[in-house]
């Protein structure tokens, strides 16, 4: 007989090795009814604010989430940070090892750090990362999922975070790469890291406001800020936590954050059939209709559709 899940209240007290080890028993217990049923209670809870930060490589993503982090603690908050790096294609785990790249208090029992490796999602969220978002927004006050761009991390960071910032590093050309990319249609705030060098820094702002204009109209009454920050200093980042507050305000009125979730966990329902068994999969779960409503029930949604077609295809279980 499996052991009960705990309830979402006595992981919010449980401190960090409560949630470790949920984490670990939500990855070794995948794709069980027990866990689908789990994850769609913690997927309905409105939760903390889900902040995903993305950018290249070096760009200085860790340094802020560092400064981030002392700041939302300053304000009584408890943060979780799930660090998302590419996969090994060797070994499977993470390239980077972020837990390594943050200095957090060990003590401090509201601060949670998790490094994960993407997988089989490439630069992306593996199905994994989604089920570590679902729980971490339903017991902490902010989630940061930080994740290095590299092409498919920033679209999958849309479907999981609340809030997207890119970060862009001044001198770089991320601005012109990134609007070959697509990737400026994607973010609610762009930061440009590395503030304290001065002219590089504004001429990078600049560039990106520019870049914005021609990619990124405002959408539903919501213009993208551009914050010059040093996480180093703190200079600007003052500015930019109002900014993410000042967006999560926008998301508040008229219902906005409800339809964003309930889409995200639409596209986490599709995400996970693609994932498993291709466009083929899609198609057969779009002519069999979905038992559970994805929007309300993704992992009993994909969990019903995918013993149906294990079965059929002679596979192994999800």
């Amino acid at each position: 007989m499996s052991r009960p899940f705990p309830e979402l209240n006595d992981l919010r007290q449980g401190g960090k090795l409560a949630l470790a080890r949920m984490l670990t028993r939500l990855e070794t217990e995948a794709g069980s009814g027990e866990t689908a049923r789990f994850l769609d209670k913690a997927s309905q809870v409105p939760g903390g604010h889900v902040l995903g930060l993305t950018g290249p490589p070096g760009v200085g993503k860790s340094t802020l989430t560092d400064a981030l982090i002392k700041a939302f603690r300053g304000q009584g908050e408890s943060v979780s940070v799930l660090a998302i790096d590419p996969s090994s294609r060797f070994t499977g785990g993470a390239l980077l090892g972020d837990r390594t790249r943050l200095h957090t208090d060990p003590e401090d029992q509201q601060v949670f750090v998790r490094s994960m490796a993407a997988r089989d999602r490439l630069g992306g969220l593996s199905d994994h990362a989604i089920a570590a978002i679902a729980l971490l927004r339903a017991v902490s006050d902010r989630v940061i999922v930080e994740s290095v761009g590299i092409g498919q991390s920033e679209s999958d960071l849309v479907q999981a975070a609340d809030t997207m910032v890119l970060c862009i590093q001044p001198g770089s050309g991320d601005s012109l790469q990134f609007m070959k990319a697509g990737v400026m249609e994607l973010p609610d705030l762009v930061v440009v890291t590395k503030a304290d060098m001065g002219p590089a820094a504004r001429r990078a702002a600049s560039d990106v406001t520019g870049a914005l204009s021609l990619t990124r109209p405002d959408k539903d009454g919501w213009k993208v800020p551009v914050f010059e920050v040093s996480a180093r200093s703190g200079s600007g980042l003052g500015e930019l936590i109002d900014g993410v507050a000042a967006h999560r305000t926008h998301l508040a009125g008229s219902g906005r954050l409800e339809a964003k979730r309930a889409g995200q966990h639409r596209q986490w329902y599709q995400d996970m059939i693609h994932t498993r068994f291709g466009t083929a999969g899609l198609e057969a779960a779009a002519s069999r209709g979905a038992e559970a409503d994805p929007s309300v029930a993704p992992f009993s949604a994909f969990r019903a559709v995918s013993d149906e077609l294990s079965e059929r295809l002679g596979l192994s279980g999800a």
